[in-house]
């Protein structure tokens, strides 16, 4: 796995679990099937009952040379381009890599720049469909309170993470291939890096530092360290998920996030999915997943409070990071239950933060991005509709924007 998709992965840990609250109903509603999403790079996975579907938008390039360009006898590009992304840069020079010029791949070193196309985004859009684990969702685990989130959620993180990862390489035309199975040790090793990296920057450094602020002050009250801990653990989550909305990447990842909701709102409400109809839809939903990271901070505060504090720095760690696992579960319960609630006023009045934050996880997406949405949704819908939920699905290639 190469460094930079790994770092694109966990800059977007934060929502690779985004269709966690819609895999809660979709464990309970098989009448009723709720579908499920999350945004990946340049693109949307939907989740059906059955099957996954990745849709990435996949980049177009224009080749500017000298005016003079030559091809070999087979038609083949030639001679020396010196092939340049605008704008990204190493150490002050331009990142160089292979890429597709009217259908041939040119790679190495050329003489004139490679630019992005005024129509970027206006490439064609790959597919990959993966069968889900229909024993795991419809099976007995699935109805364990409890112990059914942690195996789902750590099955939709696995999923995600290993999404995002495929659809890194599709946008930057990488010959990579992610394996997507479920027992791939490539994928659970990077998930476990994924899920350390969080609790350690979510959970054990807000542990440590009110400790730390503790010791500085003099503060004996082991309920106003925990107070101070919960304020430290809010603010870094929020304040983590504010500050990489300035990175333009995930600017365009939080657009996705937007087609994604408004494509699933427009199927909800029955209307047709185009790109017009879905945008007229709401770009808030009330399963988004990033629901569950916000219950999961705000309940840890809670439980932490109400648990006790340990005055050992070792034994306060070890508390910490021991007790998420129970509080995740905890968590998955509370999403679980509002989700199926949501007509309740009192469910509608705590649902009220999770809406609150999707206005620093969702951008209003453009045609191009609600196309990757529609088609990844109606990926999903055929699928099913046509059994392969069942079987292996293998991958394929959807030219369905210009030029592709």
């Amino acid at each position: 796995m190469r460094i930079r998709n790994v770092a694109r992965g966990l800059r977007a840990l934060v929502w690779a679990m985004d269709d966690v609250a819609e895999d809660a109903v979709q464990a309970e509603k098989p009448l009723n099937f709720s579908y499920g999403g999350q945004a990946v790079i340049e693109g949307v996975m939907m989740r059906g009952q059955y099957v996954a579907a990745v849709a990435v938008r996949k980049p177009r390039y224009r080749l500017q040379t000298d005016g003079v360009t030559e091809r070999d006898a087979d038609g083949r590009l030639s001679g020396p381009y010196l092939a340049t992304v605008p704008g990204k840069t190493w150490r002050g020079q331009p990142v160089e890599r292979s890429v597709v010029v009217d259908g041939v791949r040119i790679t190495g070193r050329y003489k004139g720049e490679l630019a992005r196309d005024p129509l970027w985004g206006q490439g064609g859009i790959e597919v990959k469909e993966v069968p889900l684990n229909k024993a795991l969702y419809r099976g007995r685990i699935a109805r364990l309170p409890f112990v059914r989130g942690l195996v789902l959620l750590w099955d939709a993180l696995g999923l995600g993470t290993r999404a995002l990862m495929w659809s890194a390489d599709v946008a930057l035309e990488e010959e990579e291939d992610i394996d997507f199975s479920f027992d791939s040790a490539a994928g659970a090793g990077l998930v476990l890096f994924s899920l350390t990296m969080g609790i350690g920057l979510f959970f054990v450094l807000p542990a440590a530092a009110s400790a730390g602020f503790a010791a500085l002050t003099g503060i004996e009250s082991r309920f106003t360290a925990d107070a101070v801990e919960g304020v430290i653990k809010l603010a870094l989550f929020i304040g983590y998920i504010w500050a990489i909305g300035f990175m333009p990447d995930i600017k365009r990842l939080f657009g996705y996030h937007g087609a994604e909701h408004k494509t699933i709102n427009a199927y909800e409400a029955g209307a047709d999915l185009t790109p017009e109809e879905v945008d007229r839809h709401s770009i808030q939903h009330p399963r988004c997943g990033t629901a569950f990271l916000l219950t999961l901070v705000f309940l840890s505060v809670v439980i932490h409070m109400i648990t006790g504090r340990p005055e050992n720095i070792f034994l306060l760690m070890l508390s910490r990071v021991g007790l998420i696992f129970p509080i995740a579960g905890i968590a998955y319960e509370v999403i679980r239950f509002t989700a199926k609630n949501l007509e309740n006023p009192l469910v509608q009045l705590i649902i009220k933060p999770n809406l609150a934050l999707q206005n620093l996880t969702t951008r209003p997406p453009d045609k191009t991005m609600l196309e990757v949405g529609i088609v990844s949704l109606e990926r999903v819908l055929a699928a099913e509709k046509a059994g392969a939920g069942v079987e292996d699905v293998t991958p394929a290639e959807a030219a369905v924007a210009s030029g592709d």
